[in-house]
């Protein structure tokens, strides 16, 4: 039987930049960053205190990825779109983070509202992929 999620994945072009942005401006912690002998890179976050891990994953061919080079041109155009990932993040104050990861350079694709689920504002990061940044009712 399956008790939990340990890992999800998030497409990403730049690994070094993806580290940046979830750790320097949205406060994650690295869980995870390792180089495997033949060269792939294991990078791994998450918000301080949480299990779950999110593996940010280069979109690239190589002898640990599952993709051929149309698969990569598919996904990097899609995450181009912004059309491609997508996730919710919770927060206590979301006009407060709103503002505080304003103020570091996170780009929103729109700003707090009232939603009948709490207050949302869309955040996202520099590969295309989008978050719901929600503070629940």
């Amino acid at each position: 039987m399956i008790q939990r999620i340990s890992h999800v994945t998030y497409f990403v072009t730049d690994q070094d930049k993806a580290r940046e942005f979830y750790v320097d401006k949205l406060g994650f912690e690295v869980k995870t960053d390792a180089v495997m002998d033949n060269g792939f890179r294991w990078l791994t976050v998450a918000p301080p205190g949480q299990d779950i891990e999110i593996v940010l994953m280069k979109v690239q061919t190589g002898p640990m990825s599952p993709f051929k080079q149309e698969d990569v041109d598919t996904i990097l155009s899609l995450l181009a779109k912004g059309v491609f990932g997508a996730g919710v993040m919770q927060t206590p104050d979301c006009r407060k983070t709103y503002e505080e990861l304003k103020a570091k350079g996170v780009e929103f694709k729109a700003p707090p509202r009232e939603q009948f689920y709490g207050i949302e504002a869309v955040l996202k990061d520099p590969f295309g992929n989008w978050f719901s940044m929600t503070q629940p009712k």
